[in-house]
């Protein structure tokens, strides 16, 4: 017959020991404070970082691409921390999807919003707070080396001139080595005949970046937001499965960027990524819509 007496404390034994040290909330304030200063200033470090180096910009480019819905200063916070990362959670999502945190994985830092607060012009701003995240290569989850599928050509395109800013019209007349072109004064994008998919994304993509920028306010010249929708283009190519063919080349990003200050810098990415992301979602709700209708479809 067992035994069930271990279940009980004996007299000799000494009880656990129990911090009884009541809850610091300013040392804990000054803890997080902390931590928000030094992820601010991973921030401007790797904003400047990107500005001087164009293999380090086209990085950043290639994180932004993969996490477009998160905000420039996230996506330069997960370049500086783990630029290879392509999904991302904290400890308890994670848990909460079956997966474990690996032992001796190392958290990285990403921002939150908080509270609201008043500023002392009387305008409402928000609090941001570090997060700490894991990327799925950190966790035990089977799933991480699946591949990303992506639509085939044809359905990559009309996702891409789905809800255009501008008609896309075919022009016999576009000058030599031109194969597309956002007119400002006619609002309308001309594009040459018979190019081949990718030459097309590649193309029609930067001039619907061009497009996107052009509020119609008088703010916008082709020449000064030139360099955001070829970077603009080269984010779609990344994040949908195009063929870059060469034509994306960045050494000359540290001429565009180098000169600024931090927070200045940061707009400029932020110019990029909005152009990216209105393109992008477009062309997601195009394509999220066909999927669903293939799945309502009868099977034959």
């Amino acid at each position: 017959m067992s035994s069930f007496d271990d279940l009980f404390r004996q007299e000799n034994e000494q009880p656990t020991p129990r911090n009884d040290r009541p809850f610091d909330k300013e040392a804990w304030a000054q803890k997080k404070q902390e931590q928000r200063e030094q992820v601010y200033t991973m921030i401007d470090e790797t904003a400047v970082a990107v500005s001087q180096d164009g293999a380090k910009f086209q990085g950043y480019l290639d994180v932004q691409s993969r996490f477009d819905r998160y905000s420039v200063s996230n996506a330069l916070l997960i370049l500086a921390q783990k630029p290879n990362a392509t999904r991302i959670a904290d400890f308890d999502t994670w848990k909460e999807q079956g997966a474990y945190i690996r032992k001796k994985e190392s958290g990285f830092y990403i921002l939150e919003p908080g509270e609201e607060y008043q500023r002392e012009d009387g305008t409402t701003g928000i609090s941001y707070n570090p997060k700490k995240m894991f990327d799925i290569t950190q966790t035990g989850n089977s799933r991480k080396r699946e591949t990303p599928s992506y639509p085939d050509e044809r359905t990559r395109l009309k996702a891409l001139m789905d809800h255009a800013p501008v008609p896309i019209r075919i022009s016999e007349t576009l000058p030599n080595g031109v194969n597309a072109l956002y007119q400002s004064d006619k609002r309308e994008i001309q594009i040459r005949r018979g190019m081949d998919a990718g030459s097309i994304f590649r193309t029609l993509s930067q001039e619907l970046a061009h497009a996107e920028m052009d509020k119609g306010d008088g703010s916008y010249t082709r020449t000064e937001h030139g360099f955001h929708a070829y970077c603009a283009s080269y984010m779609l190519c990344k994040q949908y499965g195009v063929d870059k063919g060469g034509f994306y080349h960045f050494e000359g990003a540290p001429q565009e960027l180098s000169a600024l200050e931090p927070q200045d810098i940061r707009a400029e990415l932020s110019t990029i990524r909005e152009a990216s992301g209105e393109i992008s979602s477009h062309m997601n709700r195009m394509l999220n819509q066909q999927r669903q209708q293939k799945r309502q479809e009868p099977e034959r």
